[in-house]
């Protein structure tokens, strides 16, 4: 487990990246309307399983590079700050945009899906969206404690987000079953734009003058 006040900005920033709207939510929203809540709900635990495989390739890679030297480290860390920064300086270049109101509807009548498809699609959502794999290989390291196994601390730390996008998606879900219409105004995606832009240019900059292991 990292430093207490590592772990309060682990919790932070991963809050915010899960709370942006983003082709994970909109696919629970989408398949909520179209099976009903079951349906969303087994999208949204397929979205959850694929962080893990995000956090073992992660790990693997951290793994590889703690064998090696500690200037390979620094190198993995700055690569991770420049990507980081750029990430959020993505973010904060789409909160200043405007953007339009999406509206999704539940329809009367799911149709019935099997949970195989839906779990399906969630997992393959989440595990070939290249954002969120550079995103893990590049947020992970600044919690991960050399002296220490990275591949349990990975997990551990992709099981934390795990249980907070499962409570958010699923609530997602529910919200959109309960009435029947989900709509993501385009003002709160552009001030979560913002917020998420100032988290990563922030996580990025101390990354990039924190580069020792």
């Amino acid at each position: 487990m990292p430093p207490l006040d590592l772990l309060w900005a682990y919790l932070l920033a991963t809050f915010l990246l899960t709370v942006t709207p983003g082709v994970d939510t909109l696919l629970v929203i989408r398949n909520t309307g179209r099976g009903g809540l079951r349906d969303g709900t087994i999208s949204s635990l397929g979205i959850c399983c694929g962080l893990f495989v995000h956090a073992t390739l992660s790990a693997i890679g951290i793994s590889l590079i703690l064998v090696q030297t500690a200037w390979a480290f620094s190198a993995l860390k700055w690569a991770g700050a420049c990507y980081l920064i750029w990430l959020g300086l993505s973010s904060l270049y789409l909160a200043a945009r405007p953007m339009p109101t999406v509206a999704m509807k539940s329809g009367d009548r799911p149709s019935r899906v099997r949970p195989g498809r839906s779990f399906r699609e969630g997992v393959l959502s989440n595990v070939l969206n290249p954002k969120t794999a550079l995103f893990y290989m590049a947020f992970l390291p600044q919690f991960i404690d050399p002296a220490g196994p990275a591949f349990a601390q990975s997990i551990f730390l992709a099981g934390i987000h795990f249980v907070m996008a499962m409570v958010w998606q699923c609530g997602i879900a529910m919200l959109v079953v309960r009435t029947h219409r989900m709509t993501v105004n385009g003002r709160i995606k552009r001030l979560m734009h913002a917020l998420t832009g100032g988290v990563f240019v922030g996580f990025g900059t101390k990354l990039a003058f924190t580069t020792q292991p």
